[in-house]
């Protein structure tokens, strides 16, 4: 999304290891998740790979020896007028097994683990549980609603 003045209010970076969903399509979800979620002078990396990276990753940061469909790093940092809010990284091998399992496009399942990816990067963590669960999934479902 651009401001009156045509700069963009969000710097979306996307790295693609899989050529199979389209750049431009995952910049269009990650914008709008953005836009209502009230981020504004944000930096987000979203990095598209597939199980066999995703499992390094999940083994070396969480201990978990096993691919997975979404991993967020949030880092929060302020430089700047721009807040460096982290990188989402999500296996296009997973998502697409998960859209057939779920019987929905993989469109459709992109969009959920984005949705899921950025509320990571603000902070909330569904598996602490209780209320913290309870905010996660309420602002997540908003977003997917919303998309």
């Amino acid at each position: 999304m651009r401001n009156l003045k045509g700069q963009r209010r969000n710097r979306i970076q996307i790295r693609l290891h899989k050529r199979s969903i389209k750049k431009a399509q995952i910049e269009q979800i990650s914008e709008r998740i953005a836009e209502l979620l009230g981020l504004e002078r944000a930096e987000i990396s979203i990095y598209i790979t597939d199980d066999e990276t995703i499992r390094h990753l999940n083994r070396d940061y969480r201990g978990k020896d096993e691919p997975t469909d979404v991993l967020s790093f949030p880092i929060c940092e302020k430089v700047g007028n721009w807040l460096i809010l982290g990188d989402i990284v999500i296996s296009f091998d997973t998502a697409k097994k998960q859209a057939s399992q779920m019987g929905h496009s993989l469109e459709e399942e992109i969009k959920r683990l984005l949705a899921h990816g950025f509320v990571h990067l603000l902070g909330y963590d569904h598996e602490l549980g209780g209320e913290e669960e309870r905010k996660f999934f309420e602002l997540e479902s908003y977003v997917l609603k919303n998309l």
